[in-house]
């Protein structure tokens, strides 16, 4: 059975994640600080990798022990560093001067930002998957592919694919435990614009979702719930968090069994 291997939390919806040793459940579902902050246009949209190719030349850098954040545009050598809690209008400000328009910071400490409103657990992927779509892409390294897909819980031992087990034909859930914590795999995750570009210019790969697809589905897995997939631009696993479980912690190396 795999283990846990890698924990990614993305402090700021759509900028780039942080690794880190241990995570909590929140009430609501998902990790503790991930998509905590979100960025908001003028108009109340979120601003994100779907809508805004420009987010992908921004680098993150995160002392969560800090609380702070350090920016930088791709290819450039200046840094501007902000406090997530006291700093908000500084860095609201910066942003809006990167991206040109007002950019407004909300914060969500209870449920944050999920790409899923209803399903608030983290996503899973395999570290054997990254690697064997990696080698889908003349090019791609494994790097690449974890930060296009962007999942929050990487599994390593179970080999390529191993969470597609965590999905059953029928739309019911599928029970899982990390550590001490109790997980629901409930979904292939459908994916959007965002890992068809490069992670560091935002540049798209127009033969990417095209290539992924027609190798998704020729690799899937016997054990794949072929009745799921709708169409084969999905990777990693969504889930949900039984109630039981907040405050719970989940730490790298922590076995995983299904129940």
């Amino acid at each position: 059975m795999p283990h846990l291997a890698r924990i990614l939390l993305f402090p700021i919806k759509a900028l780039d994640g942080v690794a880190v040793p241990q995570a909590r459940i929140r009430p609501a579902g998902g990790l503790e600080g991930d998509r905590e902050l979100a960025m908001f246009d003028e108009q109340d949209r979120k601003i994100n990798g779907k809508r805004h190719a420009a987010v992908h030349r921004l680098r993150a850098v995160y002392d969560l022990q800090r609380r702070t954040v350090t920016l930088r545009v791709q290819g450039e050598a200046a840094t501007a560093a902000f406090h997530l809690d006291h700093e908000r209008d500084r860095l609201a400000a910066w942003l809006s001067g990167y991206f040109d328009f007002e950019v407004r910071l909300r914060s969500d400490p209870v449920r944050g930002f999920p790409d899923d409103p209803v399903y608030l657990g983290p996503t899973v992927v395999g570290a054997e998957t990254l690697a064997a779509v990696a080698g889908w892409f003349p090019g791609l390294r494994v790097e690449d592919a974890r930060r296009r897909f962007r999942a929050n819980l990487e599994l390593e031992g179970g080999g390529p694919f191993w969470e597609d087990r965590l999905v059953a034909e029928a739309e019911s859930p599928v029970p899982f435990r990390i550590g001490p914590v109790r997980l629901e795999g409930v979904e292939p995750w459908p994916r959007c614009a965002v890992p068809t570009r490069d992670p560091d210019t935002g540049e798209t790969d127009a033969l990417f979702q095209k290539t992924f697809a027609q190798r998704r589905r020729a690799t899937l897995p016997a054990w794949a719930p072929v009745a799921r997939f709708d169409h084969f631009y999905r990777l990693a696993v969504g889930t949900r968090t039984p109630a039981s479980e907040a405050g719970k912690v989940i730490r790298v190396g922590d076995p995983v069994a299904l129940l």
